[in-house]
């Protein structure tokens, strides 16, 4: 059995699931994090499934190294691709990404609900199923984002060029009618603000990193696996790419973590 004491595993293409980060050190901030970034492999969207099974495997791999005691694929595309196989390949729990399509279907009152993804996201089986499940009495229209998670990526929030994409996929989000938008990848977190900004009032913006983190909290005490400190949690942050740019982006996405290293 895995030692409580043993930090929580994460990783995403980048540094999208910082905001997944974020959350867990909020609701569990005695726990050690190893975060690592793939950026050597960013994104992974456009890349075929069957390389973004290898590169889950290979950095769920170096994690296990580490001592992981679960491993949290904070990536919408990763989770679709390879969480199955992961599950499979090694003796861990996972906790993964989808978007947050069953609470926007709560939330609608036009029953139209609009979804924005990565086009790896989009053509993975995984949001069929999803779309299948929990979309069944609302029409889901789903958005596609090319460039948005690049934008994030650089930290470039504010860009007049990140702001134009921001403007161009809310145009979609009104022109198809939806009153709620849940954001499909862990970039599009770190732009929530400026997508309710652009919406207005009358569109609810949702993602699901809370969401996840409260099971990343459930899953460590249904398997005994909860360190039990109230507080002390530490980062370490891993990098198959330029650390140097991944740190800049980090900086620019996040304010200083305490503990963080």
């Amino acid at each position: 059995m895995a030692d409580p004491g043993a930090p929580i595993g994460m990783f995403d293409s980048g540094a999208g699931g910082l905001a997944v980060l974020a959350e867990v050190r909020r609701l569990l901030p005695g726990e050690d994090v190893v975060y690592y970034a793939d950026t050597a492999w960013f994104p992974y969207g456009p890349r075929p499934r069957d390389d973004v099974l290898a590169r889950a495997a290979a950095v769920t791999g170096d994690l296990m190294s580490r001592g992981a005691k679960l491993i949290v694929v904070a990536c919408n595309t990763a989770t679709s691709a390879a969480i199955a196989s992961l599950r499979e390949s090694f003796d861990v729990p996972f906790v993964g990404m989808e978007p947050a399509l069953k609470p926007a279907a709560a939330r609608t009152s036009t029953g139209v609900v609009a979804l924005l993804v990565t086009p790896g996201t989009a053509r993975g089986e995984k949001l069929a199923s999803l779309i299948d499940r929990h979309g069944r009495d609302v029409r889901v229209a789903v958005i596609e984002a090319p460039g948005l998670a690049d934008a994030v990526e650089s930290g470039a929030l504010a860009a007049a060029a990140t702001l134009a994409l921001v403007r161009r996929y809310a145009a979609e989000v009104r022109a198809c009618g939806a009153d709620v938008l849940a954001l499909g990848c862990t970039h599009y977190a770190f732009l929530r603000d400026a997508f309710e900004r652009e919406l207005g009032p009358g569109v609810d913006v949702i993602e699901p990193s809370e969401a996840v983190a409260r099971q990343v909290a459930l899953v460590l005490g249904e398997c005994g696996l909860r360190r039990p400190r109230d507080a002390g949690g530490s980062v370490e942050y891993m990098c198959s790419g330029d650390a140097a740019r991944f740190e800049a982006a980090r900086t620019a996405l996040t304010a200083e973590e305490v503990g963080a290293r």
